[in-house]
């Protein structure tokens, strides 16, 4: 009897659910841009799920994500529940402001998205198409202002890359960097600015409504429903595409690692995520594990190299 009534008591404990963690997501920018955007979509799925019970996003903008970085970092050490969102831009951002903190400090998860940029003007702007801008790129670099992200991030980039290709001095541009989608959006229909630069998904929405005209995209070929040329239709011979990722704390276990792997995989997986992508346009490019890692140590040179081709980083 003993021995059965331990056996039902072992049972017992063995099916109690194992409970979900509860996850604190840092966005490393202003609400509005795509670190932001990436971190509520993550939060709506995995509750939405039943990944997770509760997840938190917290935004801490600043210095292309390097400022959310290095409090991550510091904060967060050996903490299983807390996550970062980060990406190409975050790559660059760490070498052109030499933060003393980088992706090595913290536990890759996967590459969860990527998005081709685009080129914008305001509907009432002179600009007609791309190489009305070139031509006036071309004709006085100083005298076009561009309107994009964080400082050495896939904005910037892709800008000296246009203008590297264009056959203008890259570090004559004149970039303005902003720390959220939201600040930069603004700036761009007030027409403070000449063109504006940013991931496609930020702009569709103003795109559509017609308060925004896109003179190109950055992808290889036309992407369907954006009515714009890519920029090598335009004789730039220049495709860039920006993603993100999701990092877990420093110092954590390889079993806490290996539970995080899961969640995310299961949220990637997710009707919920698999939505969200159709609906921002963001194509899915999860990577996970050790293949994300070698590609995460190819883009980290490869953007080094970009960065001093271009005048951002000697």
């Amino acid at each position: 009897m003993k021995h059965t009534l331990f056996a039902g008591l072992i049972a017992a404990a063995l099916a109690v659910p194992a409970y979900a963690t509860d996850y604190t997501i840092i966005a490393p920018a202003a609400p509005g841009g795509g670190w932001d955007q990436t971190a509520r979509t993550m939060q709506e799925a995995l509750q939405g799920e039943g990944i997770s019970d509760s997840v938190q996003v917290q935004n801490v903008p600043g210095a292309g994500g390097t400022v959310g970085l290095a409090q991550f970092v510091s904060s967060a050490q050996g903490k299983p529940d807390q996550l970062i969102v980060g990406g190409y831009v975050m790559v660059g951002a760490i070498l052109t402001n030499a933060s003393p903190v980088s992706l090595a400090d913290v536990t890759p998860i996967a590459r969860l998205t990527g998005e081709y940029e685009a080129i914008v003007v305001p509907a009432a702007s002179e600009i007609q198409d791309i190489n009305g801008l070139i031509e006036k790129l071309k004709a006085d670099p100083g005298a076009v202002s561009w309107a994009g992200g964080s400082a050495g991030g896939a904005d910037h980039i892709a800008v000296g890359l246009i203008a590297k290709a264009a056959g203008v001095d890259p570090t004559k541009i004149n970039y303005i960097a902003y720390s959220g989608g939201g600040e930069a959006l603004a700036a761009i229909l007030g027409s403070q600015v000449t063109a504006g630069i940013s991931s496609l998904g930020e702009f569709k929405a103003q795109a559509d409504a017609g308060t925004l005209r896109i003179l190109a995209v950055s992808s290889d070929e036309r992407i369907e429903g954006v009515d714009a040329p890519t920029l090598k239709e335009a004789g730039l011979d220049v495709a860039l595409q920006n993603w993100r990722m999701v990092a877990a704390a420093p110092g954590i276990t390889d079993d806490q690692k290996a539970a995080i792997s899961a969640d995310i995989e299961k949220m990637v997986q997710s009707k919920t995520w698999q939505d969200a992508l159709a609906t921002k346009g963001w194509a899915n490019t999860y990577l996970a594990g050790a293949d994300f890692q070698a590609q995460l140590d190819k883009d980290i040179a490869a953007t080094g190299a970009i960065l001093k081709d271009i005048g951002l980083v000697k």
